[in-house]
């Protein structure tokens, strides 16, 4: 158990001392009012991966700074019961009333379960589909259009592939995944409609060994620009240097880790998100169930681009990018088909980011190379 762990429970004691006094003052309201909002974080990962869970610790370090805020968090907790002991631990002995389970296998049943025992406490999912006819109230969803940023990594990839073929090195065909290797194609092919993508799916979120081999395999092939979506990018960003091949990022910049390969990136900005979600419990206000948003609303963001990426490639990159920020650019247009030849969305219909037949996305476009 962490310092800040034990520094915490006895603020919280001294915090219920105070509190009494205050009301034997007759200052309840006082006491009240400096009652802190105890938040409980839990990662998959380690916090320092350069990935995922990066992300959301550097979104929930700026929570942290708030003031009337208090933070216990526990990294590397498996998308098991194990997360049910996590989370009732920090509502039962911390008096944690707001917690962001980040992972996505946290959802269901580990969630739902702990939830319907703790009415009064509310809980954030990153990525899950909250349904308001099955779920409780006291949850709820939030993720980004991150497709957005890995279209745009796409549309740079395209201008800096010369084998005409891109990789795309990833954890499990889930919708978000899919979803992410079709906007990644779409953004190349937008290019050079030749161009292929070959995905090789790992098996799960952090897979350091496969992931080297997967990168080594498709370099083999002749892939010549890789993205990822894996919780840790930093296995497939150094692999793809070392090979002399391009990369693109994903979740946050891996900028420093290959700054001759690094073209771009898709990062997340977890901190609009958050900000929303935390001023809902400070406030009393009702828990926002369902929170979605892409570049325009802050909720992602793409890297700098690196020196190597020509003038041409990011004014390209950047009129697409500008025309999504207007709302005025759409990544799934008719008629597209999957790489079997089967027609998934007609000609003449457009699927808008907030749809959530994308979030059910189970299907790899044409000119992807691999399998669901």
């Amino acid at each position: 158990m962490s310092m800040d762990h034990w520094n915490r429970r006895s603020w919280i004691k001294n915090l219920g001392a105070a509190g009494a006094m205050a009301s034997l003052g007759g200052l309840p309201l006082l006491a009240r009012a400096q009652k802190p909002l105890t938040i409980g974080m839990i990662y998959v990962g380690p916090k320092d991966d350069f990935g995922y869970n990066q992300s959301h610790f550097e979104a929930a370090s700026e929570i942290r700074k708030m003031a009337g805020i208090k933070m216990v968090s526990e990294e590397n907790v498996p998308e098991t019961q194990a997360v049910q002991k996590t989370m009732q631990g920090m509502i039962s002995q911390d008096g944690a009333t707001l917690l962001f389970p980040t992972s996505f296998g946290y959802f269901s049943p580990h969630i739902l379960e702990v939830a319907k025992k703790n009415p009064d406490v509310r809980f954030a999912h990153c990525g899950g589909l909250w349904d308001a006819a099955k779920h409780p109230k006291n949850v709820a969803s939030f993720f980004g259009y991150i497709d957005e940023c890995q279209y745009l990594n796409g549309v740079i990839a395209g201008h800096m592939t010369k084998s005409k073929k891109i990789g795309f090195v990833a954890a499990k065909p889930i919708p978000q995944v899919l979803r992410n290797i079709n906007a990644f194609t779409l953004g190349a092919k937008s290019v050079h409609p030749e161009i292929t993508c070959s995905v090789i799916f790992t098996g799960d979120w952090s897979m350091p060994v496969k992931e080297a081999e997967a990168t080594n395999s498709l370099a083999d092939q002749g892939v010549d620009v890789f993205t990822m979506h894996v919780d840790g990018p930093k296995v497939v960003v150094e692999t793809a240097a070392k090979r002399g091949k391009f990369v693109c990022g994903y979740h946050a910049s891996q900028a420093k880790l290959a700054p001759n390969a690094y073209l771009t990136g898709a990062e997340w900005n977890w901190i609009t998100p958050y900000k929303q979600i935390v001023e809902a419990a400070r406030t009393g206000k009702p828990h926002p169930n369902f929170l979605r948003g892409g570049l325009k609303e802050g909720f992602v963001k793409t890297s700098a681009y690196g020196p190597m990426v020509p003038e041409g490639a990011r004014k390209a990159a950047d009129a697409i990018k500008a025309k999504m920020l207007k709302d005025e650019f759409e990544i799934f247009t008719g008629e597209l088909k999957d790489n079997t030849g089967k027609v998934v969305i007609p000609k003449g219909t457009t699927v808008k980011q907030i749809d959530p037949v994308l979030e059910g996305m189970n299907y790899l476009v044409e000119g992807v190379i691999g399998k669901v």
